[in-house]
């Protein structure tokens, strides 16, 4: 395996780690900590499948930074998310180090440090950049407020899918749904919450667990869902187990890995969907149209049609799962 960044840094003399704690703020599971004090490392991270693998390699995971020497940012593909983790190494840690990939925006990032800050010493390697800077108050403008009511009337915050506005495939989903569903329903990557309040519209449904891996969708889906009917799980859809199986889905499942698509998630997704439902549950699904999930909805379920759709989506309804 090549050598990452950060153990190049550190190896070769170019950067020293403040003594103490180091916090570890969003690492994927494969991110490369051997050149790390053994012991005095931490994570910080809200999506749970990263989560469970931090803590079963058995590292301390939370969900806030706590005081620390050396904070490490791994740059997150939402550039307001990336800028939020950046302020609050700033008020946590005394060195600050920041490491991504020029796919996620890391150069666009590392420029706007440079422009208040002034030259700073980095390293390029991997398509990616790593560079460091003594805490500061320079970037305390860019600390996150938490989650905030847009002019949709939802709550949403930095880092979330669709932060902005109502995407637009689970408006066409919404809409498509039919009057009454089944009683007992699920939303899987509920993001924050726009696909539950339709479900929860319909008087038919009696419960709704909103399944989602960001904690920090869910925590903005708990604002915008006001409904005794619903129940939030912070968990990953794909390796999620309900207490009984679901008479109904409805979802748009994510389809990127850092901004690359990996239509592969979606796949897992309606694997998970057949794995959830009991034998006479139905799916609602939403799919961008070039994402060819035909092979894989015919595999999980008997029956599946498509029910609608645009120029840039699809509507899937399908029953009979294959399990």
């Amino acid at each position: 395996m090549p050598q990452s960044r950060l153990s190049t840094a550190i190896q070769d003399g170019l950067l020293v780690l403040d003594a103490g704690h180091v916090g570890l703020m969003r690492p994927p599971a494969s991110f490369d900590i051997s050149d790390l004090p053994r012991g005095a490392v931490s994570v910080m991270h809200s999506y749970a499948p990263d989560v469970a693998d931090w803590q079963i390699a058995g590292h301390t995971v939370t969900q806030d930074l706590p005081p620390c020497g050396t904070a490490i940012v791994v740059v997150p593909r939402a550039k307001a998310l990336a800028q939020a983790m950046i302020a609050q190494a700033c008020a946590k840690a005394d060195l600050v180090v920041v490491d991504g990939q020029r796919t996620d925006g890391v150069d666009s990032l590392f420029k706007a440090c440079r422009a208040r800050l002034g030259d700073l010493p980095s390293i390029t390697k991997g398509h990616g950049r790593l560079f460091w800077f003594p805490a500061t108050t320079a970037f305390a403008d860019w600390a996150a407020a938490g989650p905030v009511q847009g002019q949709h009337g939802f709550y949403t915050a930095a880092g979330v899918f669709s932060d902005g506005a109502v995407d637009a495939g689970s408006a066409l989903l919404a809409d498509a749904l039919p009057p009454k569903l089944p009683a007992r329903m699920a939303d899987l990557g509920a993001g924050w919450g726009y696909l539950a309040q339709a479900v929860l519209a319909r008087d038919s449904v009696a419960s709704l667990d909103l399944i989602e891996a960001e904690a920090l969708s869910l925590e903005c889906a708990r604002l915008n869902v006001a409904d005794p009917r619903a129940r939030f799980h912070w968990a990953d859809a794909l390796r999620f187990t309900p207490d009984k199986a679901y008479d109904g889905i409805v979802m748009n499942p994510p389809f990127h890995t850092g901004r690359a698509a990996d239509a592969g998630l979606g796949r897992a997704f309606i694997q998970a969907a057949s794995r959830l439902l009991a034998p006479h549950g139905k799916l609602w699904m939403v799919a961008n149209r070039h994402l060819p999930y035909e092979a894989a909805m015919s595999e999980s379920f008997r029956n599946v049609d498509i029910i609608g759709g645009n120029n840039a989506f699809k509507l899937f309804h399908a029953t009979k799962p294959t399990r």
